[in-house]
């Protein structure tokens, strides 16, 4: 899609105006729900957890503030460089990274350990924001266009796989699919796609890894082994059911403190906080991360850049799915496939990745009259 340039640079003060306010309150507020919840982790002191948690947040939202005043077409210029980076970084750590629970996906940054493939969520959306933005409407259905789309999604999917990292993975492969979608290509592509997949599911089953057959086995019927494989979404879905209307209070989650919930850190941080705070608390939560992402798309709305549209759209639809399968994972709807609930989850990369991401959407409020050609 292609525009003609229109120089429209706010100055400093205009884009401290042009900040999306209730965008940074949601964050804000995440955070400190998040450092709250790590705190209650850490059976009510600041341990390694929550110093770690809530020094990550601090850090990265004021990268974050720092980076909004990039100019869009920062983002647009420097879009593939970004994704052969995180490509990159994705190999290096297949070859070299650390090795954790049979799964090698970490790069010793000493500071943090670096997983690319967080990184890389924000860098499929970007990369491919880019490239429809110079793509006449009429050629998006053209072989090379397809081509190249799939080339460009299909390259980091097949690098988290072998990690192995299917979760990573499925985010990566919606998130493009959004942007894809979105951009124009036909729906008959979608559905072919979707017949080749289901085609392909008894074949594909045969490569999962042990432990990933043991978590579809396990979703299909948890109580088939309580003790082991379906130990963790059994106390889960205790955790949660056991938190009512209004839930136990602060610090005073059974299955948390009495160690009955494995992961209450990381992926399983929700089930925490519904134990804690209940159906009530829970809504409120679920309603921030609706504020969020009507707030990430009504900024794609109102900017004229189409890859500032594109962004915001993918990024957006990124987030609801990224809420929607960690909930999911949690309350038992959807096999567990480690997905970090974002902000909330104890996690440097995703912390990073999340921030990272926001910091394009502010960019795009604060120059949402610019024109990229």
């Amino acid at each position: 899609m292609q525009y003609n340039s229109f120089n429209t640079q706010p100055t400093f003060f205009q884009k401290i105006k042009n900040f999306d306010y209730v965008l940074i309150i949601c964050i804000l507020l995440l955070g400190l729900i998040s450092a709250l919840s790590m705190y209650s982790t850490d059976g009510g002191e600041i341990l390694f957890h929550s110093k770690s948690h809530i020094s990550k947040f601090l850090i990265f939202f004021i990268m974050m503030i720092f980076m909004s005043f990039f100019n869009i077409k920062f983002w647009y210029y420097f879009a593939y460089l970004f994704y052969i980076v995180v490509l990159f970084l994705l190999v290096w750590a297949s070859l070299y990274g650390i090795k954790a629970s049979g799964s090698q996906r970490w790069i010793n940054l000493y500071f943090i350990n670096l997983q690319p493939s967080e990184l890389m969520k924000i860098a499929i959306i970007i990369c491919l924001a880019k490239y429809f933005h110079r793509i006449q409407l009429n050629k998006v259905n053209s072989f090379q266009v397809i081509f190249i789309v799939l080339v460009i999604l299909i390259l980091p999917i097949m690098l988290v796989i072998t990690q192995p990292d299917l979760g990573t993975s499925i985010l990566i492969a919606l998130s493009g699919l959004v942007v894809i979608w979105l951009a124009g290509i036909n729906i008959k592509y979608f559905v072919y796609s979707f017949i080749v997949l289901l085609i392909s599911m008894p074949f594909a089953i045969a490569f999962l890894q042990p432990y990933q057959k043991l978590r579809v086995l396990t979703f299909l019927n948890p109580d088939r082994d309580p003790l082991g494989a379906g130990y963790q979404i059994i106390q889960s879905k205790i955790a949660v059911g056991s938190g009512g209307l209004t839930g136990k209070g602060f610090l005073k989650g059974t299955q948390s403190y009495l160690e009955f919930l494995p992961e209450k850190h990381t992926d399983f941080i929700f089930t925490l906080f519904a134990e804690e705070h209940g159906f009530l608390g829970s809504i409120g939560l679920l309603l921030i991360y609706i504020i969020i992402i009507y707030r990430i798309l009504r900024i794609g709305t109102i900017s004229r850049s189409y890859f500032a549209k594109l962004f915001c759209y993918g990024y957006g639809s990124a987030i609801f799915f990224y809420v929607t399968v960690n909930m999911s994972m949690v309350l038992g709807l959807l096999p567990i496939v480690g997905s970090p609930l974002p902000i909330m989850s104890y996690g440097g990369s995703s912390m990073l990745a999340t921030m990272i991401g926001f910091a394009i959407v502010m960019s795009a409020k604060i120059n949402h009259k610019q024109l990229i050609a």
